[in-house]
């Protein structure tokens, strides 16, 4: 995400002046930012003292112990701004850097980064949540996304969790359950399934995306049918039992969905979920 967020600032016609990391770090640097001196992790401070701006692409858990450290050093002085770029942690994490006097924001692509291409190709366009304490933070953050290309967005600080709990529904466990497909479809004999489930789970998804959810929403679940549902967990219980928890708790949820949009019964949805119960 540093890396292709990097790309497009440079573009816009700034300068990243220092980059550091690790050894894949130091890769994607030399490829995407030759411009860029780089720096070894043990001398984050180096880098971060290069330029006025220093943005935190680390994992999420190693944010606030990466800005201890460098803060530690001093290289964050006061008109300093450092950036994270994560949609969960909080602007807490950057609170060593704050200390010294330094403005602290967060910015978040609302945005898959599988691999630095598709990041570049995909960041344009992308929502990019700003979380900051100040007016003057949030129109830095807003100015940093648009040049970065995307389209800022306010997150206020307490909701960042919940916010990004929303982003793994909406992508990272759609990966997860697709791959959960992909094996069953292999058990029930299928030797290449994901092109084989393509085409259901593109119609699906542009479904959701043009219909919404509630519209979009078909199978067992809007039809109150527990003959399919007892089917289905039987299966299950043959060949993938790991499975089970996740159907049980996915089609609950389905039920409930249905049910909103009022596609099902409450007596429907009554029977079906006291199946689902025995499956618990």
């Amino acid at each position: 995400m540093a890396t292709a967020l990097a790309v497009h600032l440079e573009r816009a016609g700034n300068r990243v002046v220092a980059a550091t990391g690790g050894s894949r770090s130091e890769e994607r640097v030399r490829r995407y930012l030759p411009s860029a001196r780089f720096y070894p992790a043990s001398e984050a401070h180096l880098a971060a003292r290069a330029a006025p701006i220093a943005l935190i692409g680390v994992p999420d858990d190693m944010i606030e112990p990466l800005c201890s450290n460098v803060a530690g050093h001093e290289a964050f002085g006061r008109g300093k701004w450092v950036v994270h770029l994560s949609g969960s942690v909080g602007l807490a994490a950057l609170e060593a850097a704050r200390r010294l006097g330094a403005h602290v924001l967060s910015v978040h692509p609302l945005q898959a980064f599988p691999t630095v291409e598709s990041g570049i190709e995909h960041v344009p366009g992308s929502p990019m949540a700003v979380t900051a304490t100040d007016e003057d933070g949030y129109a830095f953050g807003a100015t940093l996304a648009e040049q970065a290309g995307g389209r800022p967005f306010r997150l206020p600080d307490e909701v960042k969790p919940l916010y990004h709990a929303a982003a793994v529904f909406c992508s990272n466990f759609l990966v997860t359950v697709e791959a959960v497909a992909e094996g069953l479809f292999r058990l029930a004999g299928m030797d290449d399934p994901v092109s084989m489930f393509a085409p259901l789970a593109r119609a699906t998804l542009d479904a959701t995306l043009s219909l919404g959810p509630e519209d979009a929403l078909t199978g067992p679940a809007v039809r109150g049918d527990r003959g399919t549902v007892r089917r289905n967990l039987e299966a299950l219980a043959r060949a993938a039992p790991e499975a089970i928890p996740a159907y049980v708790a996915l089609s609950r949820m389905a039920a409930g969905l249905a049910a909103r949009s009022g596609r099902l019964s409450a007596e429907d949805q009554r029977r079906v979920t006291e199946l689902l119960d025995a499956w618990s």
